[in-house]
């Protein structure tokens, strides 16, 4: 199998130099502490832990002129962008990003979206569409329904779903251009039938300046795309600047400034999550290739920083994981970053038996869980938190990142105790509607009128009153 995309043999050589310092955290039952190793882990990777690169602390010091923490720039870029609109959206932009636009530069026309259209390969396009097709089935299939009901005589209740107007999605593009984020966004709220969607990406090569990203939009029909990012774009979005007004919601993933930016204007708009790096946790037995596992692991450390710990069993798995990750960091792009995630943010654990891991991944809660177990369907009644389960040796997680249909946005930092991956329903308003007729209001107001006179609330009970004597009368 192929572990990596293959890379010029000067490059190999010096990630072979620097294989020697994966240090990944190897654990066992009975002579370590793995519930302090997890939760200590958990800890580092949640938004207090404040993980940001030297060139991001250096960054901060060269703008506002002091070691700020992230909250107290995320809390400046905020209340200024919120104070001083575009004009301070432009200058962060400058600052922060290194790109000098000004307000007609600012929005991608058309004409480029279309001409990356034009250009980009038509296998991409192909794979774009196959992933849209994908992921509108699965998106529309689950898609919350308007329900009517009668309860009682004379009382007419309906539950009904209005989709969100006007959604703004942040798609990321420092390291890495990510038009799969866009499609995992997107496209669940067209599937719910949002009409307006804004597209955030930062003015990079791997953002609003990369012809896969504008391809994609312009493949989806999404006309709003703006050259900005960070902390700044979502502030923008939630308050609203001159030529772009205010969003309703703020979904897509993001570096630790973008997260705690969201997590500043939540109130002002809703957002999808708060989320952190990107996490696996695989469950495995003897019948587990250890290769597959090491690539599975390969695949969440890449991310940089990005969490990837093995519990299992068998005694042997760890240390053929070990060689398998060895020997697969030689052929990869991102080693040297997959080596810095393996050292400070995974682990790979021989437990007790399987039982102890399934209590330990619902302690967890990871954003994506993966069973590489002898009948693996056996273990998903058992697990009931994760952000996505992946089932069997022949379901990485990668396959859930591109093409299976659910989105990729998912809980992380153990959010999955009580929160769920991005779906349709999410772009979705819930409201009820309530009428009365003449045989519901003399049936039901008695209890009101009761319960209003007990809280001292004589209009409200006047009001049901008025209405039940008038019926009465008649």
């Amino acid at each position: 199998m192929s572990s990596g995309t293959f890379i010029p043999t000067s490059f190999q050589s010096r990630v072979r130099k620097i294989i020697d310092s994966l240090k990944i955290p190897r654990l066992h039952w009975q002579t370590d502490d793995i519930d302090q190793f997890l939760e200590g882990l958990q800890a580092r990777l949640s938004l207090d832990g404040n993980i940001v690169s030297a060139r991001g602390q250096q960054l901060t010091l060269q703008v506002f002129g002091e070691p700020l923490s992230p909250q107290q720039v995320v809390h400046k870029i905020c209340e200024d962008v919120r104070r001083d609109g575009l004009v301070c959206l432009l200058r962060y932009t400058n600052e922060l990003d290194g790109k000098s636009l000004n307000a007609s530069e600012i929005r991608v026309p058309e004409s480029e979206m279309k001409a990356a259209h034009r250009a980009i390969d038509t296998s991409f396009l192909e794979a774009i569409r196959a992933i849209r097709t994908n992921l509108e089935a699965y998106q529309k299939a689950i898609l919350h329904q308007d329900i009517s009901l009668e309860p009682r005589p004379g009382v007419h209740l309906t539950h009904r779903y209005t989709p969100l107007q006007r959604v703004g999605i942040c798609v990321p593009g420092g390291a890495a251009a990510y038009p799969s984020s866009l499609l995992m966004t997107a496209v669940p709220a067209m599937a719910a039938g949002v009409p307006e969607l804004v597209v955030v990406a930062p003015p990079t090569p791997f953002g609003a300046y990369n012809d896969k990203v504008l391809a994609t939009c312009y493949e989806l029909g999404i006309e709003n795309v703006y050259r900005v990012g960070g902390a700044q774009a979502v502030a923008a979005m939630a308050f609203g600047v001159d030529g772009i007004p205010a969003v309703d919601k703020i979904v897509g993933p993001g570096n630790l400034f973008v997260a705690l930016a969201k997590k500043y204007v939540y109130g002002h708009v809703d957002i999808d999550s708060i989320a952190g790096p990107s996490e696996v946790l695989i469950l495995a037995d003897d019948t587990a290739d250890p290769s597959f596992v090491a690539a599975d692991l390969l695949a969440q450390a890449e991310h940089s920083p990005g969490s990837a710990i093995l519990l299992t069993p068998d005694s042997e798995l760890p240390r053929s994981v070990l060689e398998a990750l060895e020997s697969q960091l030689g052929t990869l792009s991102r080693a040297d970053l997959s080596i810095t995630s393996l050292n400070q943010f995974s682990g790979l654990i021989q437990v007790r038996d399987m039982p102890q891991a399934v209590s330990l991944a619902n302690r967890m809660a990871p954003e994506h869980l993966h069973i590489q177990t002898r009948s693996p369907r056996d273990w998903v009644p058992q697990l009931t938190r994760a952000g996505a389960i992946f089932v069997g040796h022949g379901t990485p997680v990668a396959l859930g990142d591109y093409v299976a249909g659910p989105s990729h946005v998912l809980p992380t930092g153990a959010t999955a105790r009580w929160a769920s991956g991005l779906s349709s329903n999410d772009f979705l308003r819930p409201s009820s509607v309530i009428q009365y007729d003449p045989v519901g209001l003399l049936s039901d107001g008695t209890h009101a009128k009761e319960v209003a006179r007990s809280e001292g609330l004589s209009a409200h009970e006047f009001s049901v009153e008025l209405r039940m004597k008038g019926e009465s009368d008649e």
